[in-house]
């Protein structure tokens, strides 16, 4: 058993510490950021420290009812095992409020390391006659998920260990660049040049950071032997950045376990059953609780060491790549609601509850967790969202944008291997969405005219662009036109996690008053679909040619399929898979279906092939319009109308179905089936073009007065894109043309625009694409390109 013993001393200089800030700072918002540090749980000095924001107990539970839970298993957990049952020594010792805190430090408690689980710790306390809990929304560790108890982790350890301090440390050295360049007296982290986004929960095989590591550490490996890699390993490489999908907890699906299963208690040990957390999401339906740390589910070891490796690993590549989080604070799931105390929150909203910044201590605290995720040791921040952090005026009873609040967003810093530092900033904004007007009004500048170092998402690549929609590169055009002339600041690129879910929910046939999909993609709609995201004209459009950021995703790199997966609704997963009707048509071949390794829990429920789950999902989802997402009646309507699996279904079945379907499209999406499908000739060409815009990084910036971008008039059945570029220098120049979309045209590069003929030479086109020379007749189909590039010097 544990001796635990609060240390007195030590928790009145934190009682103390609180009131001498709130004492020295007028306002509240200033003194709640200095306050918000000591909050969670804190490993110094061999002892912890404890402090929790507790506005619910004033004046509903006293002081001295008030106890700190301490749980300390008594032998070593398995914490890669699915399921364990774990005994835990437990103790309760005095806690000190001070208003609204509460604070303890408390000596003999186990820091988590990377080997061993470490001390579970909340608060507890009994009114009337029910036993309460409150978790640490400022938790390091989540080893059972967000409603499972926090884990006292050492931090500084964690720090202290990295493989890549040298990296950091270079930043407090003269002659960052081109790492860093200085602002304000500290280093900040340059833009990339181009960017991968990642969804770690299906990138590999084990869906984990650990998986993840392993593939980039074999990469690495290679390059540094000089060894060729593999087409699937092509799809990784190129970039100078990484950016990864939401790593933050989650919520989880009430109608399922759990993975904190409480067995037997009593006043000094308890006994629970732990499992595996294995949510499947996107990472979007964050609960704000332990924001600061990483959702288990995509932790093979349930330790947060696995996201330092990776950063590590990343950073020390023989071509070394930056590490970007995309930070989705802009609401909160409504899984949140038993996890926070009212103040976070202002209210439901269109993705669950808004939250409330406001509030002095909630904005300093989003701020906080922040930080604390981002002192992981990222080099980017990519702000989701950012048109969603508004506030209420009661009385123009309108939102208005907190832009405050992002600009404290972009203030803070980050502590790594005791370098203060500044990360790219990245900002997503699409404002006026969702007004109705959004995608004529947006500008996608406001941010950048605020924070001239700030980039954005720009117009080609916010969530709504469908290219695989005919005509949709002539009446985007003039978005196309502005990414080049003011697009330096931009991410761009048609392919991320939500261009393509978006292709996805395009009717295959549509009506004919609709726009059509551009048939001469592909033959199957799978085959569109892939070619749409991963198409040669657009890659070297945005890699080889226009200014900004692009950014690729890797399912779109690998023509792998990818939809919309979250098992962890049990309100809305049946609208959600409503939603999905056309995924069938567009992600799963025949022959796919038909794979004894996919949708296994599908095939149990009866569907024996592709066409009666498209049916399924069809009907599902008449079924959800007209009922008005009423379960009971879309039970009794689907039973009514009879569906190809034949059975008299109930709501919950319904539920089970929706959660299967989940998982099945989870595992189906999972990279590592689709390792060996890779094309060798495709996955090299978009290497080399990825390599090009390295070579030529002057492309970055904007074209200049005497630069060209246009395309052909009349456009006449086919969307022929042309343009000439001058190296600033006025070394190089580039000659780019491409038929984006439409029927085979016949051109002479030369011709296009006002060049010379000479001097020219092929630098890349497209894979099968015959090339003379830029003066010479070429022949191009839909999604040919080519790019010519001639010296000046």
């Amino acid at each position: 058993m544990p001796s635990y013993r609060t240390l007195s001393d030590a928790t009145a200089a934190l009682v103390d510490r609180q009131r001498e800030v709130f004492d020295a700072h007028a306002d509240r918002f200033e003194a709640a950021k200095v306050v918000t540090t000591r909050l969670g749980a804190h490993w110094r000095d061999g002892h912890a420290e404890f402090g929790f924001w507790t506005p619910q107990l004033v004046d509903e539970v006293p002081e001295s009812a008030v106890s700190l839970e301490l749980l300390t298993p008594t032998e070593d957990v398995d914490l890669t095992a699915d399921e364990e049952t774990v005994e835990f020594d437990r103790a309760f010792v005095e806690t000190r409020r001070e208003g609204e805190f509460t604070w303890a430090a408390v000596e003999g408690i186990r820091p988590g390391t990377r080997d061993r689980l470490g001390t579970l710790y909340r608060l507890s306390y009994e009114v009337g006659g029910e036993y309460e809990t409150i978790t640490d929304p400022f938790a390091d560790s989540l080893p059972f998920g967000a409603y499972g108890p926090p884990e006292l982790y050492d931090m500084s350890r964690l720090d202290e260990e990295r493989d890549d301090r040298d990296y950091f440390q270079r930043l407090a050295r003269d002659g960052v660049e081109p790492l860093a360049s200085e602002d304000d007296g500290l280093p900040r982290f340059e833009p990339a040049t181009s960017m991968l986004e990642i969804h770690p929960g299906t990138a590999t095989e084990s869906g984990t950071l650990a998986g993840l590591t392993r593939q980039f550490d074999a990469i690495g490996e290679k390059q540094a032997a000089g060894e060729s890699l593999t087409p699937a390993e092509r799809n990784f490489v190129g970039y100078d950045a990484v950016q990864l999908m939401p790593l933050a907890p989650i919520t989880q699906n009430e109608d399922e376990l759990g993975y904190w299963l409480p067995q037997t208690e009593s006043a000094d040990s308890l006994l629970a059953t732990v499992r595996r957390p294995d949510m499947v999401n996107w990472g979007y339906d964050i609960v704000i609780s332990g924001f600061g740390t990483v959702n288990p589910a995509i932790l093979e070891t349930r330790r947060p060491d696995e996201l330092v490796d990776f950063i590590a690993t990343m950073h020390t590549l023989p071509e070394p790549m930056k590490v970007v989080f995309d930070i989705a604070l802009g609401h909160a799931d409504n899984g949140a609601l038993p996890l926070l105390n009212d103040e976070w929150l202002a209210g439901p909203g269109m993705y669950g509850q808004e939250l409330d910044y406001t509030q002095p201590v909630v904005r300093a605290g989003l701020l906080e967790l922040q930080r604390r995720k981002m002192d992981f040791g990222a080099d980017g921040i990519r702000v989701d969202g950012a048109q969603d952090f508004t506030n209420w005026d009661p009385e123009t009873e309108e939102e208005w944008h907190d832009d405050e609040y992002l600009a404290e967003m972009d203030r803070v810093t980050q502590e790594v291997a005791g370098v203060e530092y500044r990360p790219w900033m990245i900002f997503e904004d699409g404002r006026p969405w969702p007004r109705s007007d959004w995608e004529l009004a947006s500008t996608y500048r406001t941010l950048i005219d605020q924070h001239p170092h700030a980039y954005q998402w720009g117009p080609v690549t916010f969530a709504h662009n469908t290219p695989a929609l005919q005509t949709f590169w002539a009446t985007k055009w003039w978005r196309v036109r502005e990414v080049a002339d003011m697009g330096e600041n931009w991410i761009s690129g048609v392919a991320n996690h939500d261009t393509i879910r978006r292709g996805t929910q395009l009717e295959p046939e549509p009506p004919f008053s609709q726009p059509q999909i551009n048939r001469y993609l592909g033959v199957s709609e799978a085959e569109k679909l892939d070619r749409a995201y991963n198409n040669p004209a657009s890659t070297v459009l945005f890699h080889g040619f226009l200014p900004g950021c692009p950014m690729d995703f890797t399912h779109a790199n690998m023509r792998a399929p990818w939809g919309f997966m979250r098992d962890t609704d049990a309100v809305w997963n049946l609208k959600v898979l409503a939603e999905e009707e056309h995924f069938p048509a567009w992600q799963i071949r025949p022959k796919d279906f038909d794979d004894d390794e996919h949708f296994q829990r599908l095939k149990e429920w009866g569907f024996g092939s592709r066409e009666e789950l498209s049916e399924f999902l069809g009907l599902l989802a008449r079924a959800v319009e007209m009922t008005d997402y009423e379960k009971d009646e879309i039970a009794t309507l689907l039973n009514t109308m009879g569906t190809p699996i034949g059975d008299e279904l109930t709501v919950s079945e319904l539920e089970q179905l929706g959660r299967d379907w989940m998982r099945d499209v989870g595992e189906f999406a999972n990279l590592a089936h689709w390792h060996g499908q890779q094309d060798d000739e495709r996955t090299a060409f978009d290497l080399a073009v990825r390599q090009f815009r390295h070579d030529h990084d002057w492309v970055v910036g904007d074209l200049g007065e005497d630069d060209t971008l246009d395309y052909v008039y009349p456009t006449d059945g086919t969307v022929i894109y042309y343009g000439h570029r001058r190296a600033p220098d006025d070394s190089e120049a580039l000659l780019f043309v491409a038929n984006m979309e439409g029927v085979a045209e016949t051109v002479r590069p030369t011709e296009l625009t006002d060049v010379t003929d000479d001097g020219w030479e092929l630098a890349l086109s497209s894979p099968g694409l015959d090339v003379d020379g830029a003066d010479e007749p070429l022949e191009l189909a839909d999604s040919d390109v080519a790019l010519f590039t001639r010296s000046l010097d």
